[in-house]
């Protein structure tokens, strides 16, 4: 993880995004866009990528205030924090850090 000297960087800042909750996989098919309420989501805010030492944070955040909705710790990718979706490469489905599973576009 980062040591507490290092400084954080903004690597991207994408300000309309939303946030679907989806089930668990059933099976070692991938997650498909289909299956989700597309018309409904969950949450809706803004996202900013940021880096610290070799860890990168998805962060889901409120557009006006800024607080965190969820983030997800990335160490690694490909790996089990981002996953791609089978039909769409619009979508892909976060691993946050209590370990719920949410998809975002």
């Amino acid at each position: 993880m980062a040591t507490e000297g290092e400084y954080e960087s903004i690597l991207c800042v994408k300000p309309d995004v939303n946030v679907y909750r989806i089930p668990p996989r059933a099976t070692n098919r991938g997650y498909r866009a289909a299956d989700w309420k597309l018309d409904v989501p969950d949450w809706s805010g803004r996202m900013r990528i940021t880096a610290k030492g070799k860890v990168a944070y998805i962060k889901l955040e409120d557009k006006v205030s800024g607080e965190l909705f969820a983030q997800a710790p990335v160490t690694e990718y490909p790996g089990i924090a981002v996953e791609t979706v089978s039909d769409s490469s619009r979508y892909f489905v976060l691993r946050i850090q209590d370990d719920n599973v949410v998809s975002l576009q």
